[in-house]
């Protein structure tokens, strides 16, 4: 599975590896940011993926985000466009029904860094950087930055990155909360593909329940969200993974999954 030469799909087990490919900065293009959307799409029919991990190729950048020269003529139909397609790939991965981790393996510049926080889970190598740079050359975070940036670092550190272009490192990031865990130079990749695997240990279906109670919680105070809860407490009873999580509990074994 891979759609285009600058999105490497690898598949390990219940989670898919995808690493953004387009050297030196591996920023995203047309071709890319379309690929991740259909990908994401693919990875969603594939009843065996319980997660995706995204990372970069090399060991200096993550992503640069955007490539500028995209944008030094003023041409407001190409802007258009790469909103749009910066929009949709990023929705697209935000909405996966499993987990998805960045492994943050160096630069997370602008789009770059847009692209991790519309994961669910951040993992930064050491020597990560991480910014939203656009105000310093008139432009704006426009694929989530301005919105998932606050939920995660609260709006004190969204101004501070966004508003002065302050740029953070590894260590900054886990102290605000920006990134869940940090690890030495190399090492996100399998961090991450390790914590995907204790994704696969879980019920898909609790987890994709799950994650759209956590997402909702953004949208709307916890008194409307508890029917919800309930709700879909109750739908789980009506899938045959609740009757084997449950019976293989109590057979003291591991659960088979099936993901309906």
């Amino acid at each position: 599975m891979s759609p285009s030469p600058l999105l490497v799909v690898e598949k390990h087990g219940h989670t898919a590896l995808l690493t953004i490919a387009n050297p030196p900065a591996n920023t995203w293009t047309r071709d890319s940011l379309a690929a991740l959307k259909d990908t994401v799409a693919a990875l969603e029919a594939d009843p065996e993926l319980y997660a995706l991990v995204l990372t970069g190729q090399g060991d200096k950048f993550f992503s640069a985000g955007a490539d500028l020269k995209l944008f030094a003529d003023g041409d407001k139909r190409v802007a258009t466009e790469m909103t749009m397609l910066f929009g949709e790939a990023f929705e697209a991965l935000s909405a996966f029904r499993g987990v998805s981790i960045a492994a943050i393996n160096g630069y997370a510049m602008g789009g770059g860094l847009e692209c991790a926080l519309a994961c669910d889970l951040r993992i930064a190598e050491a020597q990560a950087i991480m910014a939203l740079p656009e105000a310093a050359v008139g432009l704006l975070p426009c694929a989530g930055g301005t919105q998932h940036l606050p939920w995660l670092v609260g709006e004190g550190w969204a101004k501070r990155m966004i508003l002065c272009g302050e740029r953070v490192d590894a260590a900054t990031a886990l102290r605000i909360g920006l990134v869940e865990e940090v690890v030495s130079q190399g090492g996100a990749r399998d961090a991450a593909l390790a914590l995907a695997d204790k994704v696969a240990r879980q019920s898909p279906s609790s987890v994709k329940a799950c994650k759209t109670l956590v997402q909702r919680a953004r949208l709307a105070p916890p008194a409307h969200n508890l029917i919800h809860e309930r709700e879909l407490f109750i739908k789980l009873f009506d899938t045959e993974d609740q009757q084997e999580g449950v019976q293989a509990f109590l057979a003291k074994r591991p659960p088979l999954w099936k993901n309906r």
